[in-house]
């Protein structure tokens, strides 16, 4: 196995076609291999708007089985291209049983893996509720010939347990794909706080469990299909952090952008043999943990 692992992040727009979608990512990750990059990430639900802003049944239909198509496109281009690919998509897991899980292609097009989803927001623009069952595959890497992956979602990323269990079972890097946003309502100052707390809390998953963190944002206006709010401004701002949280890599906020990655796999020994946080963890005294709050 390489030293260095070459990443690639594709930061897009998800317009209303789903075929236009998916090939804007094909394109991205032909661009990308073209690259070196042997592990290519899509952001979260790529295949069109991000429809979780209104509750509505007709958007069920968008669900699909996995395996199923996408996963079948996603598997020939990677068994095309050599490359390992991680999707997002929108699961039919049974009529009335959907979730949010990220799909993981190997590099022979063969399906190794999936992680849905596990904690789930439902507040104004995000009603993810309405459509998402918890994950229920648990906090576990994919082992893939780039690597083992701990893979999560969205606004898994504003939670260090996740992150924690994930590197406890072994994971090599975090992956993070996502879809969030500014309220255009907001003041600039809210919506550089919002951000600028995005990518501190993801830095910190990186240093606390010394991990290479990536995290791969979609762009872009997307409009209420209700009339209660003016919409979503996707970030964008996908980035790449490496073991004591230091950027490897970032993209604009307004940018559609393949950034590609070079990932030492040594650091993260490395950096655990200087700063031991696993070793000294006090596990006999967190309990408290697996509360919902300590009165």
């Amino acid at each position: 196995m390489n030293k260095i692992l070459t990443v690639a992040l594709v930061q897009q727009a998800c317009g209303s076609s789903r075929e236009a979608n998916l090939d804007a990512s094909i394109r991205a990750i032909r661009e990308a291999a073209s690259q070196g990059a042997e592990l290519i990430l899509l952001p979260e639900l790529h295949l069109g708007p991000y429809f979780c802003q209104v509750e509505d049944t007709a958007n069920f239909e968008l669900a699909e089985p996995i395996p199923g198509p996408t996963c079948d496109s996603l598997g020939t281009i990677a068994r095309e291209l050599g490359v390992v690919i991680v999707g997002s998509l929108f699961e039919r897991r049974a009529p009335g049983l959907y979730h949010n899980t990220a799909v993981v292609l190997e590099r022979d097009g063969s399906l190794v893996g999936k992680y849905r989803k596990m904690h789930i927001p439902d507040d104004p623009g995000y009603y993810e509720k309405f459509y998402f069952t918890p994950g229920d595959l648990g906090f576990r890497p994919i082992e893939t010939s780039a690597g083992r992956l701990g893979i999560l979602v969205c606004w898994d990323q504003w939670y260090p347990e996740a992150a924690r269990l994930m590197a406890l079972a072994g994971a090599d890097l975090l992956l993070y794909p996502t879809a969030i946003g500014w309220n255009p309502d907001d003041k600039a100052d809210e919506q550089e706080r919002q951000l600028n707390a995005w990518v501190t809390i993801q830095r910190g998953h990186a240093i606390a469990n010394g991990l290479p963190v990536l995290a791969c944002n979609r762009i872009g206006h997307e409009a209420d299909p209700s009339p209660n709010s003016r919409g979503i401004q996707f970030w964008g701002s996908s980035f790449a952090a490496g073991p004591q949280g230091e950027f490897l890599a970032r993209a604009k906020a307004d940018e559609s952008r393949v950034l590609i990655v070079a990932i030492d796999r040594a650091r993260s020994e490395s950096v655990r043999r200087i700063w031991p946080f696993l070793r000294d963890r006090r596990i006999e005294d967190y309990a408290g943990l697996v509360k919902r709050f300590l009165d």
